[in-house]
């Protein structure tokens, strides 16, 4: 049986209005975080940016100006671990060490939770709860990783993203290319009509705005 927080998971705001959330993963990475962090401050965007713990530990000064830039924050886990091949115990430590270690850095608590790999499982969602920590997945991933993350499939799938889209990205990934393709659509995305038209925003705004 699945705990409470099942119901406490948001994949996308609502269709009736022009919000879109663009979310980044697996930061951050030096070689990358700070370019899509100028292209988010040149279009005056926020996002909201899932990172490992080992990365934070690694380079705390970027966690710090994804932060003061006024992004959100949210933990994905220490080790980008599987959950579903760990023991339970050791799901729940991946969570709560991510969790220690990005509190301790920004000083501030994160709210949000996105699981490594989008998997959930009943312990992940139960350490949430504890932690009071929203879990937050996606309705629209544009796919920038393994041999579909090419610079024009990533720039199709950004063109069709839909009001109320959470939008999966990554600012840092194993195959290093592909967080300079991320940047370069979203760059190209950005000056677009259809990209006017729409209100980028963190997920703070859509977790904590009334319907």
């Amino acid at each position: 049986m699945w705990p409470n927080g099942f119901l406490n998971i948001t994949s996308r705001g609502r269709r009736s209005k022009p919000q879109v959330y663009l979310t980044f993963d697996d930061g951050p990475d030096p070689r990358f975080t700070p370019a899509i962090l100028d292209t988010l401050a040149q279009h005056q965007i926020k996002a909201s940016f899932f990172v490992l713990g080992e990365a934070c530990a690694a380079h705390p000064a970027l966690v710090r100006q994804i932060a003061e830039a006024g992004h959100d924050i949210g933990i994905h886990s220490y080790s980008h671990a599987h959950p579903w091949r760990l023991p339970e115990a050791q799901a729940r430590e991946e969570m709560r060490r991510c969790y220690h270690t990005l509190a301790d850095i920004t000083g501030s608590p994160p709210r949000l939770f996105r699981p490594a790999y989008g998997r959930i499982r009943p312990a992940t969602l139960q350490q949430a709860s504890a932690l009071q920590l929203r879990t937050v997945l996606w309705s629209c991933s544009v796919i920038d990783w393994g041999a579909w993350g090419t610079l024009s499939g990533v720039s199709r799938r950004l063109a069709a993203v839909k009001p109320g889209d959470i939008v999966l990205m990554h600012d840092a990934r194993p195959d290093a290319n592909r967080p300079q393709v991320t940047q370069t659509a979203l760059q190209n995305f950005l000056l677009t009509d259809k990209a006017a038209s729409l209100d980028f925003c963190g997920l703070s705004q859509l977790l904590t705005k009334p319907d």
